[in-house]
């Protein structure tokens, strides 16, 4: 049976719902992961990162240590955005030190061999995970945490599928979309469909929020911002408010300064997340007066501690805390990050 529902008394839900709270929640970006020794400890049984990504007992663990540790208001589905390019069929592998490898798309033979309808074949012990940590952070007292799912958003996720992995430029993306936008929009609307579907399968699991992580967003021209992430990310959040109306979403475009304003005007979502580059007064001014907005210390500030953490920590509180407000990072948190630092953190937040 579904678990679709939302608790009013998560501070996090409230936000979302554009209400201020009595004291601002917090998650971070990647929280769930690399600089937690008892995560370390877990992978290195696992014996890979997809073993542990697929292996919904280990994925739930990992994604309720933080939340033991140090109490966030939410807790993120630990996952990978890559998992729906695996599942669509297209070889994926992480490489210690390297990052993500897939095997490049090419043509629009490869595009077309894509396969939407299995997906689930692949994605199913990643709905397992959501249940199982939904489940758990009842009964082990955590009932004020929301639990947060999340995909990547299909021009980022394409990058990857067309490039192989990372890249500095992103050249042979955007010249496929540039100079074939046709075929380029076939495996947009693929990753819109997989990716939809996903959420909701998510959602029915027990997510209460969804985020839209669009890492690469930052790459495009005005033009080319609207056609590959504005309008894929409104139809994916259309697909999800006809099924779930209640259920939030959080956009993510890494990058997109100025260009923020028409992502928020022109998407569906309901919260949008800053990167570090963001200008926190120009946000407050621009886009808090039209939704809720998350973010957007430098992790960098996080991986240094003492005064630069307060003091940026501080800053951000003050400009954004007086209106609906989530605190977070402004990108993931970096590996070598001292656990105390985190800890750090949460209590500058707390006694805010």
């Amino acid at each position: 049976m579904p678990i679709v529902m939302t608790e009013k008394n998560k501070r996090i839900i409230n936000v979302l719902e554009n209400k201020k709270s009595d004291q601002v929640p917090f998650w971070f970006m990647r929280q769930a992961g690399r600089y937690l020794p008892e995560y370390r400890e877990l992978r290195a049984k696992a014996g890979g990162f997809l073993n542990l990504v697929y292996n919904p007992d280990d994925a739930s663990e990992v994604t309720l240590q933080p939340i033991r540790r140090f109490g966030m208001d939410a807790a993120i589905l630990f996952s990978d955005i890559l998992v729906i390019p695996h599942a669509l069929g297209q070889d994926l592998r992480f490489e210690t030190g390297e990052g993500p490898k897939l095997n490049a798309l090419k043509n629009v033979e490869d595009i077309q061999n894509l396969n939407v309808l299995k997906i689930d074949e692949t994605l199913n012990p990643i709905y397992q995970t959501v249940s199982q940590t939904r489940k758990k952070l009842a009964d082990e007292g955590f009932n004020d945490t929301a639990l947060i799912g999340f995909a990547g958003s299909p021009w980022t996720v394409a990058c990857y599928m067309i490039e192989g992995g990372g890249s500095k430029t992103f050249e042979k993306t955007k010249k496929w979309a540039y100079s074939d936008p046709k075929s380029f929009e076939t495996l947009i609307n693929t990753l819109i469909d997989a990716t939809a579907h996903y959420l909701i399968k998510q959602i029915e699991a027990g997510a209460e929020a969804i985020q839209l992580f669009d890492s690469w967003a930052g790459v495009l021209d005005h033009y080319n911002f609207k056609r590959w992430v504005v309008n894929p990310t409104a139809k994916i959040v259309k697909i999800i408010k006809d099924k779930h109306p209640k259920i939030p979403v959080i956009g993510f475009p890494r990058d997109a300064g100025e260009k923020s304003i028409e992502y928020v005007n022109e998407t569906g979502i309901q919260a949008i997340g800053l990167d570090f580059s963001m200008e926190p007064l120009w946000a407050k001014e621009n886009l808090q007066t039209l939704m809720p907005v998350q973010g957007n210390l430098d992790p960098v500030a996080l991986l240094s501690g003492g005064d630069v953490l307060k003091r940026s920590a501080i800053d951000i509180l003050e400009t954004f805390g007086d209106e609906p407000f989530i605190f977070n990072l402004g990108h993931g948190v970096i590996k070598e990050t001292p656990p105390e630092h985190v800890e750090e953190l949460c209590e500058i937040i707390r006694s805010f």
